[in-house]
């Protein structure tokens, strides 16, 4: 495991992350018609069209690829400008996913917490808690880079 990361957004980026995205990948494998009418926790659920299951079966398919790029870049590397721009580009897909549901849902959906079902609680609040925490760490809130172990020092 990269020892890059401090300790809090390891547990975050290397654990849960991944596990989160193994969710999504599953959730329309095992019940397409329920994945894909919770995307929008206000309206009621309609058969599904062929273009819809696929939609759905293929989002799932990106969780699956996040969580094999997150397990591959982040257990692999020991390169502080390779975890960093990992992040970077995970940040700017956040705020697209993020976009993307406000756009669908409106304001007052997006922003009425008690009415969240599960999957609004994972493509706004646990996407949101992902973007903190990533910015927070380019940053340098959660703490300085470790030096992974073998790695040798450029001076």
């Amino acid at each position: 495991m990269s020892t890059v990361l401090p300790a809090f957004p390891r547990l975050v980026f290397t654990v849960l992350e991944p596990l989160a995205c193994i969710g999504g990948y599953l959730a329309p494998i095992l019940d397409t018609s329920s994945f894909a009418a919770s995307q929008v926790p206000t309206i009621t659920p309609t058969p599904l069209t062929s273009t819809t299951q696929v939609l759905a079966l293929q989002l799932g398919n990106c969780y699956g690829l996040i969580a094999l790029i997150a397990i591959g870049v982040l257990y692999a590397t020991s390169e502080p400008k390779v975890v960093r721009n990992y992040l970077i580009a995970c940040a700017i897909a956040d705020v697209g996913h993020l976009w993307a549901t406000y756009t669908v849902l409106g304001y007052a959906n997006f922003v009425d917490v008690k009415g969240w079902n599960s999957l609004a609680w994972g493509n706004i609040g646990f996407t949101l808690f992902l973007f903190v925490t990533r910015v927070g760490y380019l940053m340098g809130f959660l703490g300085k880079n470790r030096v992974a172990a073998g790695a040798k020092k450029l001076v």
